[in-house]
């Protein structure tokens, strides 16, 4: 007779045989839904990044194992469909492609295969280092977003079960009403129950909560005290572990907040000092030392491409790798997101409206920016042109001298090198430099209206919808009073409408009534409809949560419903006072960090560019004059006694040929492009935590007022400056 554990034994090898032969099996199994919402909802940078190391990872380079940890915690938080070694191989290889390209490409230029070497292979390091950090660039951006969330996805749970205590339905409720990343995990928790992952929802949410135990204690408290209700004998005490469970999760993010705050000042003095301060003053000595560094193998065309990869490539990397370091350590904070996203109606006010026909902002911004390249690369179309032979004519004809007795020309174009070996160096004219002003205005100009004409609408929108919010815990209150008295629901709205009548809550209030009262909505469709709903004219996402707990708990009649609103009013009021103190904590840095960016930085880049015009303008003038008295002429400018043909000589040395202003004022300008972008970014990371759309017209405002500044001070500065020492220079020599 055949043994119960034989066949048993049997039926488990055979079923284990056909586990390892599933293809299916084998690999990572995902619900069909939840692979659907991460493509939806997931960034799009994550598929291209995929698609990247997916197609280096044969390579199979392997990191060492510290690395390899760090990067499976990354993969894992950012919800990556990458192995380590995929990113190990794109690390290496993508950067070594580019900056291959590159060094060819600069090579042929300037006809040197040596001189880029060791620059190129700085940037070559510090690509790979970048691209390394990608994974932990998504962990840390979909933290931070996540972060943001913690605290409204705590409000909606506890304010669902309040009059429902269910943690799954409560889960799902919020996972509905929040916006992805956090909203794709608690989804992904419920669908690890649903597959059979785990075995209770208990026990899918604490191996999820785990991962934040580390860097949101805070959040995994709230969440356990909302278990532990789960288990109260009375009703009371259930509402009562409810309300500490929020009350947790405010007071903890306050003190986390309060001590972020305190340790941001050395941090962000820092990113000034090294974003600001000492690459823009270090700018002022660079026409001398230039002046003195090149010769025949370093051009000023070779040294300006130089400092063009210091200061326009390599620092603004260093810089925002510094900002975003500052911004993993916030801790959670209440975020917004670009409402468009989630109204669909909301989308064509990204639009310009010319005459009927609806225009993407970006076809214009492009059209700036390529006529200001334009503009700006008009000095280096003529040089093409420009050979020793016949650069008196371009002279008289086209670059004429703007002053008597002097070379101050209006592009100037220069013969440098030896007697045997002449080439055409420059442009050193005060008309090239306004020129490439010209193109780093429209530069910023295009970029900033982008940004400000495709997020102003939606942002001021979003503005408004806060009003509401504000106010909105006092109209709620209002409207759990007159569910209270037993009046059906279509009727409250009317009443509570009145009450506070002439605030932005009774415009909300007032819409509602309307759509039930003339277009015989019911609650429902009147507040949640996408074309007529009260909540397409105040898209609020506090609201629109608030309103379907309402929807949720009328079903249960309108003491319930009563009940539900005045404690979301108590939880809204509480929510709004702890993010003033928030504000009120961060206000003085930010304060500052907007003057740095709007006023500072500009007013210091432009004056900057100024001097160093003038310094040019000197210099070339004196490498003019010096080399003009070599032969003999000296003599008759100084005297009978003349002087050493060596110190002659080492004078004439001396005042070389520099980096032309041109070149200079390009770099600076662009680098103030960059800066504001990044400091903008880092700005609202630090007020606002993850908020795109903030972010989106941040950039924009501050790009127009910056570049603007930059430019009037640049010109202003260049032209007064450069004319001053041109008109000295020839009368004291």
């Amino acid at each position: 007779m055949v043994r119960k554990e034989e066949i048993i034994e049997k039926y488990m090898k055979k079923l284990q045989l056909e586990t390892n032969n599933n293809p299916v099996l084998k690999s990572r199994v995902y619900s069909r839904d939840y692979l659907e919402f991460k493509k939806q909802y997931l960034p799009k940078t994550h598929s291209w990044y995929e698609k990247l190391c997916k197609k280096v990872e044969k390579l199979n380079i392997a990191p060492d194992k510290k690395t390899r940890e760090k990067l499976e915690k990354d993969i894992s938080l950012a919800h990556l469909d990458v192995t380590p070694e995929g990113v190990y191989s794109a690390a290496v290889v993508y950067p070594l492609i580019i900056v291959f390209i590159f060094y060819l490409i600069s090579s042929f230029i300037f006809m040197n295969f040596t001189s880029f070497i060791i620059p190129f292979l700085v940037i070559y390091a510090v690509l790979v280092n970048v691209m390394l950090k990608i994974p932990s660039h998504f962990a840390s951006s979909l933290r931070l977003k996540a972060s943001n969330q913690m605290v409204q996805c705590i409000f909606y749970i506890v304010s669902y079960m309040r009059h429902t205590s269910n943690l799954e339905l409560a889960i799902e409720f919020a996972s509905d009403r929040i916006d992805p990343p956090l909203a794709l995990d608690l989804k992904k928790v419920l669908w690890d129950v649903e597959s059979g992952k785990y075995e209770s929802i208990k026990e899918s949410l604490d191996e999820y909560l785990e991962t934040w135990r580390e860097t949101n204690i805070e959040f995994v408290e709230s969440f356990h005290l909302i278990e532990g209700s789960l288990y109260e004998p009375t009703e009371d005490r259930r509402i009562s572990m409810l309300e500490k469970a929020l009350r947790v999760i405010l007071e903890e993010t306050y003190e986390k907040m309060l001590h972020y705050a305190h340790s941001l000042k050395g941090p962000i003095n820092m990113l000034y000092m090294l974003g600001i301060i000492l690459p823009i003053l270090s700018l002022v000595i660079l026409p001398l030392v230039g002046s003195m560094m090149t010769n025949e193998s370093l051009t000023p065309g070779r040294l300006s491409f130089s400092i063009f990869l210091l200061y326009n490539i390599i620092l603004p990397l260093i810089v925002y790798t510094q900002g975003r370091e500052i911004l993993s350590k916030r801790p959670t904070g209440y975020g917004d997101t670009d409402i468009s996203e989630s109204n669909p109606e909301l989308q064509k006010l990204k639009y310009i409206n010319i005459l009927g026909f609806k225009i993407n902002p970006l076809y214009i911004s492009m059209f700036i920016v390529v006529l200001g390249l334009i503009i700006g690369f008009i000095p280096v179309f003529i040089q093409l042109f420009v050979t020793p032979q016949n650069i008196d004519a371009i002279h008289q004809s086209l670059d004429i001298s703007l002053l008597p007795n002097s070379d101050f020309r209006l592009f100037g174009y220069k013969l440098s090198g030896t007697d045997d070996k002449k080439i055409i160096v420059g442009p050193y004219g005060i008309l090239s430099t306004i020129l490439s002003i010209i193109m780093v205005l429209m530069i910023g100009l295009g970029i900033g209206f982008y940004y400000n004409f495709k997020y102003k609408k939606l942002y001021k929108i979003r503005e408004n919808a806060k009003k509401l919010e504000d106010e909105f815990s006092s109209a709620l209150f209002q409207l759990g009073n007159r569910l209270g008295d037993g009046i059906p629901a279509e009727l409250a709205f009317e009443k509570a409408a009145k009450t506070v009548e002439g605030t932005v809550s009774g415009d909300f209030f007032t819409a509602v009534a309307l759509n039930i009262r003339r277009l015989g909505m019911n609650v429902k469709d009147a507040i949640f409809d996408i074309k007529r709903g009260a909540l397409s004219f105040f898209p609020s996402p506090l609201i629109e949560s608030a309103m379907r707990v309402l929807i949720e708990s009328i079903k249960k009649g309108p003491l319930i419903a009563s009940q539900a609103l005045i404690n979301i009013s108590e939880y809204i009021r509480e929510i709004h006072r702890v993010n003033e103190r928030l504000r009120d904590l961060l206000a003085d840095i930010i304060s500052d960090m907007k003057q740095q960016i709007s006023i500072l930085a500009p007013a210091i880049a432009g004056i900057v560019v100024g001097i160093t015009a003038m310094i040019m303008t000197i210099l070339t003038e004196l490498s003019r004059l010096f080399k003009g008295f070599s032969g003999g002429g000296f003599e008759n400018a100084v005297g009978a006694g003349g002087v050493d043909p060596g110190t002659l000589q080492l004078i004439t040395t001396l005042f070389g040929d520099g980096v032309p202003t041109y070149y200079f004022q390009i770099i600076v300008g662009l680098y103030i492009v960059e800066i504001t972008i990044i400091l903008s970014i880092i700005l609202n990371g630090i007020e606002n935590g993850s908020d795109s759309l903030y972010e989106k017209y941040l950039i924009g405002k501050n790009l127009l007022t910056s570049t603007t500044l930059y430019v009037i001070i640049s010109l202003a500065t260049t032209i007064l400056f450069s004319f001053i020492a041109a008109s000295i220079i020839p009368k004291a020599v």
